[in-house]
């Protein structure tokens, strides 16, 4: 009988040895004395990526789950093998829930999947400056760039980081459907680009490859205003609200909204009736939407910062 119990003993702690050491051997954690893997101080740590890896990851991943899904394997692809754990025990998988918007086509997947990332690997101020570069650059950039096997007819600036206004422009533009083969392609090479981007920023941000410069004959590209129109700026729920007001002598003639970050769908009422309704009152003194307090706010702020600027 104590034979059977010591042979017991021994199987048992050579089965926990055995499976401490395969888990140390794919995941790359160091375990606890109880046997679960100690998991590492947060932020993450980060790696150099390859960028141009991390594009095709993205493309060939938005195929597989849609957008979400692929730019947040493609840079989880690159943390696993190069940092291991606690990567290797994060599925992509999670991710597949951002496919078409979020399902109704608010934020982007692939801005989801990105920022996702970024997250894991950045302390709270630096994940949110590194999103504020990535969300500027989606809505200044003509997308998509990356077209492998099939090439756009069109390449749009989205005005927001939403699914459905960048979606649909792009649909527009290039007079397809949404279950036209150009338009997966596009958002498989949107999936690509933003992968991509999100991977040099990080890059850049831990120091492993340097900002790009900006040459000195390189000068901004501005809009052109007409004497009686005003660009104003401010700050709405999920970020800048940039508008352009136009001036009829004394009265304001018209109220644009040049971009935004704003959820598509709660922010739309603000957008569809707060400029008209400062337009009537010529005052930014208006009612806010009931559930877009924060939008309606930034709207009338944008207004008026353009209204300061008026005589100037």
């Amino acid at each position: 009988m104590a034979m059977m119990e010591s042979r017991r003993d021994f199987l048992k702690k050579t089965g926990v040895l055995l499976g401490g050491a395969a888990l140390l051997g794919v995941t790359g954690c160091v375990q606890t004395e109880g046997g679960e893997p100690e998991v590492p101080a947060y932020p993450y740590t980060c790696c150099e990526f390859d960028l141009d890896r991390v594009e095709k990851l993205a493309y060939e991943g938005y195929y597989e789950n849609g957008c979400c899904y692929g730019v947040a394997k493609a840079l989880l692809t690159e943390l696993s093998e190069k940092v291991g754990y606690p990567f290797t025990v994060i599925p992509a998988e999670m991710f597949a829930n951002g496919k078409e918007g979020y399902v109704n086509g608010s934020l982007c997947g692939a801005m989801g999947g990105a920022l996702g990332v970024i997250g894991l690997v950045c302390a709270s101020d630096d994940a949110r400056a590194i999103t504020k570069q990535l969300n500027d650059w989606y809505t200044s950039t003509p997308l998509p760039i990356y077209q492998p096997e099939i090439t756009a007819p069109v390449q749009t600036v989205s005005p927001t980081i939403n699914c459905l206004d960048s979606i649909s422009l792009f649909m527009k533009e290039a007079g397809v459907e949404r279950k036209d083969p150009i338009r997966k392609a596009r958002c498989g090479g949107l999936s690509g680009d933003v992968a991509k981007k999100a991977a040099e920023l990080l890059n850049i941000h831990f120091g492993y490859m340097a900002a790009p410069v900006v040459e000195e004959n390189e000068t901004p590209v501005e809009e052109t205003l007409a004497e009686n129109e005003y660009i104003g700026e401010a700050e709405g729920f999920g970020g800048p609200i940039k508008v352009k007001v136009t001036m009829d002598g004394d009265k304001i003639a018209n109220i644009e909204v040049l971009n935004h970050s704003e959820t598509s769908g709660i922010s739309d009422p603000a957008f569809n009736t707060i400029p008209q309704a400062i337009i009537d009152a010529q005052s930014t003194e208006v009612d806010v939407v009931a559930n877009a307090t924060y939008t309606s706010n930034g709207i009338m702020a944008a207004v008026n910062d353009a209204l300061s600027k008026i005589g100037k």
